[in-house]
């Protein structure tokens, strides 16, 4: 796929958000500033939530209410030391799991998982998906063959 503009990937977002069910969770992964918070924007709206929806690059985690709840939390501070937040809380409950950086922790933290990566590519993005489970092959399928 590609985005040629902050709308586009938000719409995006919003498509991928209106797909997401309880216990989703979604790695995103890319540069800085490659719209990883700009996607999450539109799968908050997708998900029915209100909010402004802010980096959480310095408070880790950010909860949101909608149709369903999203945790969207940002973990390159936590770098080598992931037990420094109880994950448990925040995956494959009855919300939405948004992870920027989520790369970082490692595949053995994370059980079935869809990571979106977000490439700058002229002036534009490049968004691909790899699945890790049964549950996010489904949604990749969803999401990148629609």
């Amino acid at each position: 796929m590609y985005s040629q503009n902050e709308t586009e990937l938000i719409a995006l977002g919003c498509s991928i958000g209106k797909k997401l069910e309880a216990g989703d969770v979604l790695v995103l992964t890319g540069d800085l500033g490659a719209g990883k918070t700009t996607l999450t924007k539109g799968i908050a709206q997708g998900l029915g939530i209100q909010q402004m929806i802010k980096s959480p690059t310095y408070t880790i985690l950010r909860e949101y209410e909608g149709r369903l709840p999203l945790y969207h939390l940002d973990v390159y501070r936590i770098g080598d030391d992931p037990d420094s937040i109880d994950l448990d809380d925040f995956l494959y409950g009855d919300g939405v799991t948004v992870i920027e950086w989520g790369e970082l922790l490692g595949t053995y933290i994370l059980d079935d998982y869809l990571t979106i990566l977000l490439e700058k590519s002229g002036d534009g993005r490049r968004i691909s998906g790899q699945a890790h489970g049964v549950r996010s092959q489904a949604l990749f399928e969803e999401i990148f063959h629609d």
